[in-house]
């Protein structure tokens, strides 16, 4: 009887760690496609207010990772992205409600859910919020990760990224360094905090109209910065 106890147990574990695993609707974020359009950065309408905080590093280099490895369900970014942020289906940023793209920044930048515009050498500029931070011991003075010298990290989803920006022969996206693509390449040359007024000679203009598109099976990325903050 105990044999056949230890038999029916083994089995019955061996079931569980082979079925899939239900993921909780809270580790997903909405998908919409059109509403982000990241060529616009080539002539971009500053639609806030803001002013000159200096530039830490001008570093050109652009990493990523995936927002998925910001599991700490009570950290200030888990709720952060979940509360304001949704992914475009086109390009597999994640971007929130006046297409500010969501990027990991160090300390030397605010905090979670402060918006920025960086401008690049190349004159594009680049509506930024932060929604996960370095570890100040991976960085150099709350400014550019040690390992790497990157001042912006975008947090995407690396499975709607791959289709828009394709994997390299090292398997990464734009070989790991979105400075490869041409929307996005150059060295920072200047950086403004945005503030919650609106400029008066922004110009508005309609939002294309968008649809839902279905989510797929959730995965873990190679790229885990979330410190859980």
């Amino acid at each position: 009887m105990k044999k056949r106890f230890w038999i029916l147990s083994v089995l019955i574990a061996m079931t569980l760690l082979i079925m899939p695993q239900k993921v909780d609707a809270i580790d997903e974020i909405g998908v919409r496609s059109g509403e982000l359009n990241i060529s616009e950065v080539t002539d971009y309408q500053k639609k806030y207010d803001s002013y000159n905080v200096g530039v830490c590093s001008p570093s050109s280099t652009k990493t990523y990772m995936d927002y998925r490895a910001i599991t700490a369900r009570g950290s200030r970014q888990y709720q952060y992205i979940r509360a304001n942020m949704l992914v475009d289906a086109s390009t597999g940023f994640l971007y929130d409600k006046d297409g500010f793209i969501g990027v990991a920044l160090g300390s030397y930048y605010g905090v979670i859910g402060d918006r920025y515009y960086f401008t690049l050498s190349n004159g594009n500029v680049l509506p930024l919020v932060k929604i996960e931070e370095k570890a100040d011991a991976d960085t150099v003075g709350g400014c550019a990760h040690e390992s790497d010298g990157s001042v912006i990290e975008f947090v995407i989803h690396r499975d709607y990224a791959r289709n828009s920006f394709a994997l390299s022969g090292n398997g990464l996206i734009s070989s790991g360094n979105y400075n490869n693509n041409a929307l996005f390449r150059g060295e920072i040359t200047k950086v403004e905090k945005v503030t919650g007024e609106i400029n008066p000679n922004y110009v508005e203009y309609h939002a294309k109209e968008s649809i839902d598109v279905i989510e797929p099976t959730i995965t873990r990325d190679i790229f885990q910065y979330a410190s859980g903050y």
